[in-house]
């Protein structure tokens, strides 16, 4: 997938394919591409801050990101919306621009989703965790279907609950090798344990 023209939402925040991000949006700039994205069924970018801030002055993100849908969204008063969005797919930034109204624009390249990939036997405490998570959380935060035994699965749902730095959730996003994502993430959890 090679697109331009994808509206990008820099946040202090990592979403991984598959995931799901609620938000709640109040800059003009960012009301305005939520609402051609419900008129129009389109997709934006989520991107990590890699420079900046949320608020004011466009921020520089990482050059990796995911697109998102949204799924829900209601405006409970003027001027804020509540959205939530469910995550595709990764894109690296090949080029961007910022439009008069701060607004971030882009062309991107799709990058490949990863194939599923058997969780290895010595890596069963991430399986474990996780499961306790999504247990106390429910389908609100990890709607079925659940893949227990797909390592691209289940490092992505832990690498969004995982208090990580968000570098290094970052770092987890742009990845290619699920299973070495998922034994970063065991040895993580091995630590809080001991």
């Amino acid at each position: 997938m090679t697109q331009t023209g994808l509206p990008l939402f820099p946040l202090n925040a990592v979403v991984f394919p598959g995931g799901r991000l609620p938000l709640r949006v109040f800059e003009q700039r960012y009301i305005d591409m939520v609402k051609r994205a419900i008129a129009e069924d389109s997709a934006f970018g989520i991107c990590a801050i890699r420079e900046g801030r949320e608020t004011g002055t466009p921020a520089v993100p990482y050059p990796v990101g995911t697109v998102v849908r949204i799924t829900e969204w209601d405006m409970p008063e003027t001027g804020i919306f509540h959205i939530e969005t469910r995550a595709e797919q990764r894109f690296v930034i090949r080029r961007n621009l910022v439009e008069p109204d701060g607004l971030l624009v882009a062309s991107v390249e799709g990058v490949s989703a990863e194939p599923p990939a058997a969780v290895p036997d010595e890596l069963g405490l991430a399986v474990e965790i996780l499961r306790h998570i999504v247990d106390e959380y429910g389908d609100a935060r990890f709607p079925a279907p659940h893949a227990y035994d797909d390592a691209v699965w289940v490092g992505y749902r832990l690498s969004e609950v995982l208090p990580l730095k968000l570098s290094v959730k970052q770092n987890l996003l742009e990845m290619n090798d699920s299973v070495a994502r998922l034994r970063i993430l065991n040895e993580f959890l091995k630590r809080q344990i001991n």
